[in-house]
């Protein structure tokens, strides 16, 4: 091997290392006792597995019931959003609507609008139609961001879609729904697998439309549970390494889950 691609390989190696460093160091201080944080620091190792710290965390926050609003916000958000990021491209990219490019710039444009600005509007449409502080606002708002992405990176995509598949289904006899589910949708399967699992990952680490929309205790998801209690500081060094580990944990493994998908869906882009 040549001396640059060793050059190339250590610098690799501590990128890697100098990003799972946190990952790691929450770790060993969510299996620690208070006591021994306190006498040994944050650097040592532990001497035993001590889960007290994610034990009193998940007691007092009702992790469970956060997780459950994170997962089905998040999967309900990523589903619908793939579906209407679908519909529009298909109109956009391939039935080729009149006043295609307005559409496409209005949807650049809203993905770079802040949420921020947002809020306030939003916040009084939701009163008004009485869905403040219930997961239905929540879904409804990131659907609409997620989807305006979606439909702006899909509609590039089925721009360039082979012509000669839709021939075919048209001889064949096959309508545009026909088309759309028969054809189109199976060929894009891996960008659709991409953008479902991105979707579902920001949406579950959202932490600001969460906080402003979601104020009882029963409807709050995971990163505004870790937000609110870490706020008090109510938490000792231990039981808040625990909750950033409980925190991070599920959007990981769901990652690590679909990274099938993803390196697929990232090979077919590159084979296009």
């Amino acid at each position: 091997m040549r001396p640059g691609r060793w050059i190339v390989l250590g610098v690799l190696v501590v990128v890697v290392l100098l990003v799972l460093a946190p990952f790691v160091l929450v770790v060993l201080n969510a299996v620690k006792s208070p006591a021994e944080y306190s006498t040994n620091g944050p650097l040592a190792l532990p001497d035993g597995l001590h889960l007290s710290g994610v034990a009193d965390f998940w007691q007092r926050v009702d992790f469970s019931r956060k997780l459950l609003n994170s997962a089905v916000i998040s999967g309900t958000v990523a589903v619908l959003a793939v579906v209407f990021s679908m519909l529009n491209a298909y109109a956009l990219g391939i039935g080729r609507v009149r006043g295609r490019n307005f559409f496409l710039a209005a949807f650049l444009v809203a993905n770079l609008v802040p949420q921020e600005s947002l809020v306030y509007p939003l916040y009084y449409l939701a009163k008004l139609v009485d869905l403040y502080d219930t997961e239905v606002a929540v879904i409804v708002i990131f659907t609409a961001i997620q989807s305006a992405f979606g439909t702006f990176l899909l509609s590039s995509v089925l721009a360039s879609f082979p012509t000669e598949l839709l021939d075919a289904a048209a001889m064949d006899g096959a309508g545009r729904l026909r088309t759309l589910w028969k054809v189109v949708v199976p060929v894009s399967r891996p960008t659709l697998g991409v953008l479902f699992t991105f979707f579902f990952v920001w949406t579950w680490n959202e932490l600001f439309i969460p906080l402003i929309f979601l104020i009882s205790n029963e409807h709050q998801t995971v990163p505004v549970a870790l937000g609110v209690l870490q706020g008090e500081r109510m938490m000792d060094a231990t039981t808040t390494s625990a909750s950033a580990l409980l925190g991070i944990a599920p959007a990981v493994l769901f990652f690590l889950v679909f990274q099938r998908t993803l390196t697929r869906g990232v090979m077919a882009g590159a084979v296009k």
